[in-house]
C-alpha cells in the first residue's frame, strides 16, 4: 500500500485512496482547471476540499507540504521515477499532468511551447488582471470612491480579450482544432469574469463574440461540467 505519511497534508486530509493522485483545492477558477484537466483525462484522484472559509490554506499540515499556501495542489504517489511528488502552482500542475499522461499538449515541439505561451499568458495576465477587477468591481473594492483602480484594471482586460478574441477568429480552440491545456487556463477565468464578478458589461463583453463561443463550448463539455463542481463545497 502507497504510504503517504511524510507529507504533513495528509495528517489533515487522509487520503482514502492513497494509491491514486490527491488533488487539493476548491472550486475556483484556478482550483478547477486542474479537476477539468483530471475529469478530462480520466487519470484516478481523489479530492479533498480546502475551505477558506475556516483558512484550511493557512493551517501547518497544508503549508508543511505546500509552503505558498495556496490551491490548487496536488500529491501524486507515483511521480517521477515512482517516487511521490507533491506540487503546487496550476501552470505547473497542467503541464506536469498533461505530459504525465500525453494528453492535451500537442507532441510537435513547435505548438507545444505555443501552447505553453498561452498557459503563461494566462497566469500572467488574465488571471491576475481578472482577479483584480474582481476585487474594484465585486468583492470588497467595489465600495472605494476612487474608480481609477477599477478601471485600469477593466481597461486591461478589456484588452485581453481583445487579443484572445482575435485569436479565436479563425480557430475553434486556442490551438485551433485541438483542445489543450491553454483552454483549461483560460476559460475558468473568462466564465469567473462574466458569471461571478458579474462584469460583463463593464468589459463590453458582448463585443467579443469569438470568445463567447468558445466559452460556450467549453462548459458545454462533459467533463468540464464535472470539474466545475470539484471538490464540492457541501
Amino acid at each position: 500500500m502507497t504510504d503517504l505519511s511524510a507529507y504533513s497534508v495528509t495528517r489533515k486530509w487522509p487520503a482514502q485512496h492513497p494509491e491514486r493522485l490527491q488533488l487539493y483545492s476548491l472550486p475556483t477558477p484556478n482550483g478547477v482547471k486542474v479537476s477539468i484537466l483530471l475529469e478530462e483525462t480520466g487519470l484516478p484522484y481523489e479530492a479533498h476540499l480546502v475551505s477558506f472559509d475556516t483558512n484550511d490554506q493557512m493551517s501547518p499540515e497544508f503549508v508543511g507540504t505546500f509552503p505558498n499556501n495556496k490551491i490548487p495542489a496536488i500529491l501524486d504517489p507515483n511521480g517521477p521515477g515512482g517516487k511521490p511528488l507533491a506540487l503546487f502552482e496550476s501552470g505547473a500542475i497542467l503541464l506536469y499532468l498533461a505530459e504525465k499522461t500525453g494528453k492535451l499538449l500537442p507532441a510537435d515541439p513547435a505548438a507545444r511551447y505555443e501552447t505553453v505561451q498561452w498557459l503563461m499568458w494566462q497566469m500572467g495576465g488574465v488571471g491576475p488582471m481578472f482577479g483584480q477587477l474582481g476585487f474594484f468591481h465585486f468583492f470588497a473594492g467595489k465600495d472605494y470612491d476612487d474608480k481609477r483602480p477599477r478601471d485600469r484594471y477593466v481597461a486591461e482586460s478589456k484588452r485581453l480579450l481583445g487579443v484572445l478574441d482575435q485569436r479565436l477568429a479563425t480557430r475553434s480552440w486556442i490551438m485551433g482544432d485541438e483542445y489543450t491545456i491553454a483552454d483549461i487556463a483560460i476559460f475558468p477565468w473568462v466564465r469567473n469574469l462574466v458569471e461571478r464578478y458579474g462584469a460583463g458589461d463593464l468589459v463590453g463583453y458582448a463585443d467579443f463574440t469569438h470568445v463567447a463561443r468558445a466559452l460556450a463550448a467549453f462548459v458545454a463539455r462533459p467533463a468540464v461540467q464535472r470539474g466545475l463542481i470539484i471538490p464540492n463545497r457541501s
